[in-house]
Order: structure tokens, then sequence, then C-alpha cells
């Protein structure tokens, strides 16, 4: 339902539903430079979002997967203190799913893309989704999902390594195996954990040029008002992460791919997926959908300041959503997660200095720093340097008190690197360039 009791064009509400990355930051500077006002829901005060110069206020309460039913009341609560419908925008998937299941009760006071709670569903299981994609001719890499140890000794038996283990679960990151011991060992890890379970994925061989991305806004009609496509540079966590510095570039395949897939869907809102091109046989399969906005919608930005977040909000609102073209070559850049990524790339060889001093070459935009909002960065800086201190702090405990000390620090100091996954997660298993 659009609201259509507007007043001023930019007066209704935002409100942002988790500010774990700085995703949220650039939420807040894109909508709120407009003049909407801002609002954070999140369950940790520290995140850098809240010293943002367009954050009215910023509400902290759990919104964690335990936490469900009282965030529905919290969120109707909060809306009333605003006062105003407002529109909510989730930032992680399962806030976007949580959105999507209680929209009827939510959308007495939110404004919300009209999608049926299935849909999104479908896309945020790595499975399903690509159960989907194939049956609509939209190629993905071999997908399988094990329910016992013994389905992944068979599939040891029968398969080619490497391939990609993606656990799911809180804390669990993805992993590039080689051997059937190997993955093996990860699986009895992953085990203990409440919760987890794994999908095996074929292993596409290239480098991080093979890696497509595409941000986009779809309407009720699921047409597409703005979209973009662009390559990561470098990933955090190294070879298997989300992107540090990107590079937009038009993609014509991606593009109406994605396009099509969504319009056979029915999709509505915003869509972050990726892809990889596959040199054996030419095609661009999907590897992840994320029916929500992504944390690095910011480099895919026009000329005239048009992001998703942006075009969404134009259109919830009621007000039209200008065409928009993302420069090519626009770069983007998350400061302190590329410089960790860019040493590893480095000790890996595959990164020199001339290089790494080229590759910023048409940056655009950074995550964090901005001389009209400077305060986060500010933030930022401040956790990165405790938890430098904390990690420091743990190498030089002696070696059996390393473990207890790493999981007594169950909260990150740093927002950023938490949502990275970069404080317990053990570095890629494959350190090499064709990961």
């Amino acid at each position: 339902m659009k609201n259509t009791n507007l007043g001023a064009p930019y007066s209704t509400p935002v409100v942002i539903l988790g500010a774990c990355n700085h995703g949220a930051l650039g939420i807040a500077r894109s909508v709120g430079s407009l003049g909407a006002p801002v609002y954070v829901v999140d369950d940790s005060s520290r995140n850098p979002t809240r010293f943002s110069r367009y954050c009215r206020r910023h509400y902290t309460f759990p919104i964690g997967s335990t936490a469900r039913g009282p965030l529905v009341a919290s969120l109707l609560r909060i809306a009333t203190e605003i006062g105003r419908r407002s529109v909510l925008i989730p930032t992680t998937d399962q806030n976007a799913l949580f959105v999507a299941d209680n929209a009827g009760a939510l959308s007495e006071w939110y404004i919300l893309p009209n999608l049926r709670p299935e849909v999104p569903r479908q896309l945020a299981d790595k499975y399903s989704m690509a159960q989907v994609a194939n049956r609509l001719g939209i190629p993905t890499p071999t997908i399988f999902r094990p329910r016992s140890r013994s389905e992944v000794i068979q599939f040891c038996d029968s398969s080619e390594f490497p391939v990609v283990m993606k656990p799911t679960g809180a804390g669990l990151k993805k992993y590039i195996v080689r051997t059937a011991d190997e993955l093996l060992s990860r699986y009895d890890e992953i085990a203990s954990y409440e919760g987890a379970n794994l999908i095996l994925q074929e292993y596409i061989p290239g480098d991080e040029t093979t890696i497509w991305m595409f941000n986009g806004y779809f309407n009720a009609d699921s047409e597409c008002l703005f979209g973009a496509t662009g390559q990561k540079i470098r990933q955090c966590p190294v070879y298997t992460g989300s992107a540090c510095l990107a590079v937009c570039r038009a993609n014509r395949a991606v593009y109406d791919t994605t396009v099509a897939f969504m319009k056979a869907l029915g999709y509505c809102g915003i869509l972050d997926i990726g892809y990889r091109y596959d040199a054996r046989d030419g095609t661009y399969k999907v590897l992840d959908v994320n029916p929500r906005i992504g944390c690095s919608f910011r480099l895919f930005v026009s000329e005239s300041g048009m992001d998703v977040a942006r075009a969404m909000y134009l259109d919830l609102t009621g007000q039209p959503v200008p065409p928009a073209q993302v420069a090519e070559g626009r770069r983007w850049v998350v400061e302190d997660c590329d410089l960790v990524s860019s040493v590893r790339y480095a000790n890996d060889g595959v990164l020199t200095f001339s290089d790494w001093f080229r590759s910023f070459r048409g940056v655009r935009e950074t995550a964090f720093v901005s001389i009209r909002d400077p305060l986060p960065a500010l933030a930022v800086a401040v956790s990165d340097v405790r938890e430098a201190v904390r990690r420091v702090g743990a190498l030089c405990l002696p070696t059996p008190f390393r473990r207890a000390s790493r999981d007594i620090a169950t909260v990150p100091s740093s927002p950023l690197m938490a949502s990275h996954g970069a404080k317990d997660a053990p570095p890629a298993t494959a350190p090499s360039r064709d990961t």
C-alpha cells in the first residue's frame, strides 16, 4: 500500500531495521540527505549509524530470532511515537523474512512492498532458490544439501573437488574445500552449532573479475525502476566475502537475466543478487539472492544520487522514480575492511603495491568517511582500534587460554568486523587467486 498523504515530498519517515553493517549508514545518508526523517532499530548501541547526523533517534532492542514476537509490538510502538506511517527497510535476510511474514500486522503503521512472503523465503534459502531458478531456466551452480554425515560421505565419493561449503547459522562462514577429509572435518565442526545446516555448491573457477552483482528496485508490477550491475575487485573476508572494493560495469546478460527472473517470480522491493561467470560453458550462474538491500548498494549510485533506497522510498510514497543510469567505472570502497583484505591478498602474492594503489582510481565514495557526516567514521575507527587491541591481547595469552578469551568475547568490539565475520571465522581454506 502506498502512502498517498505525503505532505512535503520527503516528510515520510524511514525506519532502518538492523544496523550491523555499513549498508544501514548508507541508507541513512541516502534518504536522510533528501530530508526524510531517519530512525534506526538495532540490538547494539555501538553501531556507527546511530552517530550519523541523519539519524533522528536510535532504538536499542533485541532483533534476533528469539525476539520476533516482541519485535512486532516494539516496531508498532516506535511507529506510534514517530506519529505517522514510515517506510521500513530491513538490512538482513532474517529481518527481511520477518517483515514479509508480519506484513499484515506491520502495514498499519509501515509502508511495505506488497510481496508474497513465500517469495523472499524461496530466494533467501540457497537450495530452494537454485531449484526455482533452474525451473525457470536460470543457470546456477550444482547444489546439494546433505542431511547427515553419511550423505556427506556419499557426496565425497561421487563428486569432484574443490567444492564450496556454505554453512548457515550465526558466526558460520563459507569455505572452499579441496579434499574429502577437509570437508568432513568442517562438517564435524559446524554440526555442533544449533540450527546449523550445510549447502555444498559446485566450485566455479575464476578470480574476482568473474564475480558480478546486480542491485535493483522492482515495483508492485515487478518492473525494474532502477538497476545496475558491477564487479567485485576485493572481498572481505578474502575470496569468499562481501565486496570491500567494487566497480560499476554494465553487463546486459546479468541485467536481463535478473529482470526476467524477478518478473517470473512476481518479486517487488529491493534486490541484491550475485553471479559468477563460468568460462567452461560461457554462462553467468546465480550464486546468491538477497531479497533485501545489500550492504554494498552505495556502489550503484547515479550522477543524480539515485540508488535503490531512494528508488524504493519514492515509489512507496507515491512519487515518480526518474530514469537514472550509474556511471561506468564508478568505484566504492569499505575503508578498513579493504585494508585488512589488501594485506591478505598481498601476503598471498596476488596483489602488488602498484596494483593496490591503482585500484583506487575511480573511487567516488567510501563506506564511512564523509565530510558532511564525520562521526560514524570516527566511531568505526575507535571500534577497530579496540578490536585490534583485543586481538593482540589474545595472541599474547598462553595457547590454552586463547580460545577461552575468544569465546568470552562473544560480541565483537567492532560492529563492522562483526558484520563481515572477521572475529571468529577462520581464514579461507584456499588462499589462491582462482577462488
